[in-house]
């Protein structure tokens, strides 16, 4: 396993760490407030002819933190598309497969749209779709709230992972409680929650705006017909964060998309079932050239 820092224009540096070192290459894309180390857990059950590369947002992990723009164009989605793309180019990755995580599944999409012959297979996990994402001023004060206490992020945070914590403990006013059995991935999510509130301001309130313009416009939406990579979307049925429309959307437009909706899994399969999410990166991507 090897990690590390490349430069992808600006003086920004992202951060990646690599599992595996088989001859088929897999770009990991982690969510908003995430990082890449998110498949960690998943990654002792992937196929050994894969090479899986998780990179860092800007503003996320182990990246650099640059200041953000007075309109987080500095932290757009299409800025994170062309962060990823450089990213390839400086690790000398000319053609590989994706997987995503919510807001990396549009981050990704924009990616494809700019470059489609360099990328095979994709799949999408509980991900933010074209269409963007609906923020108001109630849920900016959402991310407002997490950022001023670690207490409310990891809140905010379980209800990204329903399936690890007991029902009523997350409810609005409750403190998270974890269901029995859940063992390491107890103390995962608690160290991952140290990740989430140290990420940028960009981040903080740049990926809210941004997905919201991306919804106001509707521009990305509109060119879901041209996105022509095979994808395979999977969507847990407890998922709060990714409206079903939005899947069911994704996949009636999109020319050779098929979703899977997942029972009993929240939005973060790879954080609460890791061995069914490797499973699903084994099956879709193992074996397959990009």
């Amino acid at each position: 396993m090897s990690a590390g820092k490349v430069e992808v224009g600006g003086g920004v540096r992202l951060a990646y760490r690599e599992w595996g070192d088989g001859p088929i290459p897999v770009l990991f894309i982690h969510g908003n407030l995430a990082s890449k180390d998110w498949i960690e857990l998943s990654a002792r059950w992937f196929p050994k002819d894969l090479r899986v590369i998780g990179i860092d947002w800007r503003g996320c992990g182990d990246s650099d933190r640059p200041p953000a723009a007075p309109d987080y164009a500095n932290y757009s989605m299409q800025q994170h598309a062309d962060d990823m793309l450089a990213a390839l180019d400086a690790l000398g990755i000319a053609r590989c497969h994706l997987a995503t995580h919510s807001t990396g599944g549009i981050i990704a999409a924009r990616m494809m749209l700019a470059q489609p012959e360099r990328f095979g297979r994709c799949l999408a996990l509980d991900p933010v779709t074209p269409l963007g994402l609906k923020f108001d001023d109630a849920g900016i004060a959402v991310f407002r709230a997490m950022q001023a206490s670690k207490e409310v992020t990891r809140a905010g945070m379980a209800t990204a992972a329903a399936s690890l914590f007991l029902a009523d403990s997350l409810k609005p006013g409750s403190m998270p409680r974890f269901r029995e059995g859940v063992g390491e991935l107890q103390k995962f999510f608690d160290r991952i929650i140290d990740q989430t509130y140290g990420v940028a301001e960009g981040i903080w309130f740049g990926t809210p705006h941004n997905l919201n313009v991306e919804y106001v416009s509707g521009e990305l939406a509109k060119r879901m017909p041209s996105l022509e990579n095979e994808h395979l979307v999977l969507w847990g049925e407890m998922d709060g964060w990714i409206p079903a429309a939005d899947v069911k959307r994704m996949a009636a437009e999109m020319p050779h998309c098929r979703l899977v909706t997942v029972p009993g899994i929240g939005h973060s399969m790879n954080l609460e079932q890791p061995a069914l999410y490797a499973g699903y990166v084994g099956g879709f991507l193992g074996g397959v050239e990009p």
